[in-house]
């Protein structure tokens, strides 16, 4: 089934967190709930004060309420676009409240799906093909470092063996001239042919 996916559901009002919650779990996600933007950045493993955030649980979407005190879920969707290792996790807003300029605020802001309240069991079949996307991204990412890796190591190898023919090169030429230095005689002492006759020509 789809028990692989791990869904985040921020809202601050228990009643709407128990429904998404079962419509989740009917679904067959993992499901965890918060009650609020500030408690879900800290689930996700994102500190302010440390710039260097990692994921420690992996979560797979994150759907918030977009009315919630202290931050909002159109602040929590901003944060999470501004990190680096959050902003590739999906995000889907919740309101009771049909006010467009909202709605194309969160979808512009990078929202996946903007639902209203009620949410339905037909919302929640919306969720998956941005999960998929999601993980296929992540998939891709590092079979295309490993291609980078390989092109760089075919590069290396490359280069090596261009070096090594060089040098090969550079010391045969070497080995043919000290043996053709060594193959010629002073003018002096090269013998002489005469009437077929051998003769040394010594200098006076």
């Amino acid at each position: 089934m789809d028990a692989q996916f791990h869904v985040l559901a921020v809202d601050d009002s228990l009643i709407d967190r128990k429904l998404i919650e079962r419509l989740l779990k009917t679904s067959s996600y993992h499901v965890t709930t918060v009650d609020s933007g500030s408690k879900a950045l800290e689930f996700l493993g994102w500190q302010e004060d440390e710039p260097l955030n990692h994921q420690e649980v992996e979560v797979n979407l994150v759907i918030t309420d977009y009315c919630m005190p202290g931050m909002t879920g159109y602040d929590l969707l901003k944060k999470m676009k501004e990190s680096s290792f959050l902003r590739n996790i999906p995000v889907v807003i919740m309101s009771s409240e049909n006010v467009p300029s909202r709605i194309n605020r969160c979808l512009e802001e990078g929202a996946e799906e903007f639902f209203l309240k009620p949410v339905r069991l037909s919302d929640v079949s919306k969720l998956k093909p941005h999960m998929m996307k999601a993980k296929e991204k992540d998939i891709e990412k590092p079979e295309i470092e490993e291609n980078q890796e390989n092109i760089k190591d075919e590069k290396e190898e490359e280069e090596e063996k261009t070096t090594e023919i060089e040098l090969k090169t550079t010391q045969s030429n070497s080995s043919k001239r000290k043996s053709m230095e060594e193959g010629l005689s002073p003018e002096r002492t090269r013998p002489r042919y005469n009437n077929g006759l051998t003769v040394n020509v010594m200098s006076s």
